[in-house]
């Protein structure tokens, strides 16, 4: 009984820090997001509207766009960079000349502030001075202007956001990596395995919690991007990248519509939290009741 009292004792920090910065905005947002408030407006008085705010969000074709990017490039994001993190990681793995250099130079994009990361990526995209599109034009003869090309303008935030992040998902597939035993593959290397055979059914499964953990953090992220792609692209051309987070800002800060901007960020973090959920039942669940079974 003593033990509860002093572990509950040393948690009350964390549990005053997480309901302070964590559960009294939630609640508030949650209120905001049943009235109308325009706090710079001539009426700046709250208005309640029920769920008028909700049931605007279902003809929003704006926010149904902006929902729809997201989806997309968040997918083409984490796919990616789990893919090519796993190839680091496994290339770390092994003993080459360099090799600490070249590890401390890939995990460098990590301490680079997300808006710094947008504003370089913009000097190095801009036509007239930038040299992406230089090279671009001289080794291939194409003019890229993510101004005027949206597809060029989401690619070309699917690629930042992938040399932002890989390193992350590098570093945390590594220690999985690390922390293997080696016996398993010594053994299927003796009954003659291949590599594939080895990867799919021991490396795969190993390290299956480390990556569904580095899904889950990254897909949070991409889904509530802002500061890159604001600097980036503006959420242009058009509303090519306005992803949903840009979205927000605009509704939030331009139109200084709080209510309606509170409800989209509600339903942004119920969707969040179902895409996780969905995640965990599809690749976890089946495979804990097979064990079971």
């Amino acid at each position: 009984m003593r033990s509860n009292k002093v572990g509950w004792l040393l948690l009350a920090p964390t549990i005053l820090i997480l309901g302070v910065f964590g559960i009294l905005p939630f609640l508030y947002v949650l209120y905001v997001s049943f009235h109308q408030w325009n706090p710079f407006g001539a009426s700046p008085d709250m208005m309640f509207r029920g769920a008028r705010n909700f049931r605007r969000l279902v003809f929003d074709g704006e926010f149904l766009n902006s929902i729809r990017y997201t989806l997309e490039f968040a997918l083409f994001a984490v796919f990616s960079e789990v893919v090519l993190g796993y190839f680091l990681a496994q290339l770390f793995m092994r003993e080459f000349p360099g090799k600490g250099f070249f590890r401390t130079i890939h995990t460098l994009p990590l301490i680079v502030a997300p808006i710094v990361v947008g504003s370089v990526w913009r000097l190095m995209t801009t036509p007239s001075i930038g040299i992406i599109p230089y090279y671009l034009n001289n080794w291939f003869g194409y003019d890229m202007n993510i101004g005027r090309d949206p597809n060029a303008a989401f690619l070309l935030t699917v690629v930042m956001d992938v040399w932002h992040w890989t390193p992350l998902v590098t570093l945390t597939l590594l220690a999985a990596l690390v922390s293997l035993p080696k016996e398993p593959f010594e053994q299927a290397e003796i009954d003659g395995a291949s590599r594939w055979q080895i990867f799919w059914h021991i490396t795969l499964p190993m390290i299956r919690p480390a990556i569904l953990a580095t899904v889950f953090i990254r897909m949070m992220d991409a889904l509530r991007t802002v500061d890159e792609v604001w600097m980036l692209t503006g959420g242009g051309p058009g509303a090519a990248t306005r992803y949903v987070g840009l979205h927000i800002w605009k509704v939030v800060f331009p139109k200084t519509d709080y209510g309606y901007g509170s409800a989209i960020s509600i339903i942004v973090l119920y969707l969040t939290l179902v895409m996780c959920w969905a995640l965990y039942v599809g690749l976890v669940a089946p495979r804990a009741r097979k064990g079971e079974a």
